[in-house]
């Protein structure tokens, strides 16, 4: 399945706000849980329905409704009617290969950004997509599965002596946002030493196995690059925001986003351009060992030709030949040429021409 652009047939011509699933499955079942807190106050629950939410909606403390699987239209149309919601907004959130954007809407503000993880064997990286809405004391977040990069919110959520559960709900969000960013950072990085570990490799022994490498690398960094440039576009936007949702002091922190995001994106460019430095000097040194190669050859071949030619106008012709009268003469010929033949395809092979 393509990994750029995925477009189902059935979903073509559907009306925007219908609440239908665009993306691919990757969870059984639904599943709620909520984390309730304010300064001296902490609550961890997991919900059956989401009618069991109501409780929470007009509560004075900050309440995170996390949602992992996006597949139930019923389940969305639920969440919708109990907050309110636009059937756009939630429409919006079951396409899971929508472009991160941001809205901001009268009774929320809504978001969305690619979430990226890397299997760290293969260094493939695979994308899920993160939707947020943010209201006065609620906020939810929907992920196409369980499973995340969030664990370092949740302990400092846990933990009442740290700043965010002295703040609203608008703090929590840069809270995730900021993971998010700074997972981004994390997988360049260990791009980036993949990368510069074969820069050695490269100028010692330029084999196949590390142009594989680098065109794998290479495609997992454009894959990268796909889900951060649009990213960045969304942080600067949110940026700017004016939403009675957000604080005045909190923007100061989404502005910090954009600076690390940055750094994200030059990081990936600076790799991007030592990927195709290193394409480039594979080629330069092949081709400069295939110059060395074809001098050696060369030179062999300057040596026998005059041999060659005298032998061909002459023969072997002679009267005297001591190997003619010789019992085994035709068989130690056929045995001193299968022995250069192996001869010549080791040495080939020592020398990595083969």
């Amino acid at each position: 399945m393509a990994r750029f652009t995925k477009k189902k047939r059935d979903e073509i011509g559907r009306p925007p706000d219908e609440l239908f699933f665009r993306g691919e499955k990757k969870i059984a079942s639904v599943r709620l849980k909520i984390i309730d807190f304010d300064a001296s106050n902490y609550e961890e629950v997991k919900l059956s329905k989401t009618k069991e939410v109501i409780k929470y909606r007009d509560s004075n403390s900050v309440t995170w409704f996390n949602i992992d699987g996006l597949h139930n239209a019923d389940a969305l149309k639920n969440i919708a009617m109990t907050f309110k919601l636009d059937n756009l907004i939630l429409a919006d959130v079951m396409d899971t290969q929508a472009r991160p954007k941001v809205h901001n809407y009268d009774n929320c503000v809504a978001l969305s950004i690619k979430m990226l993880r890397q299997d760290e064997t293969s260094y493939e990286i695979t994308v899920e997509n993160l939707s947020i809405i943010l209201t006065k004391s609620v906020l939810l977040s929907f992920q196409e599965r369980d499973g995340d990069v969030f664990d370092p919110v949740r302990e400092r959520i846990r933990n009442e002596k740290r700043r965010i559960r002295k703040s609203g709900t608008d703090y929590l969000m840069y809270a995730l946002l900021d993971i998010v960013i700074d997972n981004y950072i994390f997988i360049i990085s260990n791009l980036g030493e993949k990368i510069e570990d074969l820069e050695d490799e490269l100028l010692d022994n330029p084999s196949r196995d590390i142009l594989e490498n680098i065109n794998s690398l290479k495609k997992e960094l454009n894959f990268l690059r796909k889900n951060i440039n649009p990213a960045k576009e969304m942080i600067l936007a949110l940026s700017k925001i004016e939403s009675d949702f957000i604080n005045e002091a909190s923007l100061v922190h989404f502005k910090e986003l954009v600076g690390n995001i940055d750094q994200a994106i030059e990081s990936s460019d600076s790799y991007r351009e030592i990927l195709s430095d290193q394409l480039n000097i594979y080629h330069t040194t092949i081709s400069s060992k295939l110059n060395d190669v074809m001098k050696l050859l060369t030179v062999f071949s300057v040596i026998f030709i005059p041999l060659t030619f005298i032998a061909g106008i002459y023969g072997t012709n002679f009267d005297f030949v001591p190997e003619l009268k010789y019992k085994y003469s035709y068989f130690v010929m056929w045995g001193v040429m299968f022995f250069l033949t192996l001869a010549m395809l080791f040495y080939f092979k020592k020398r990595k021409w083969l």
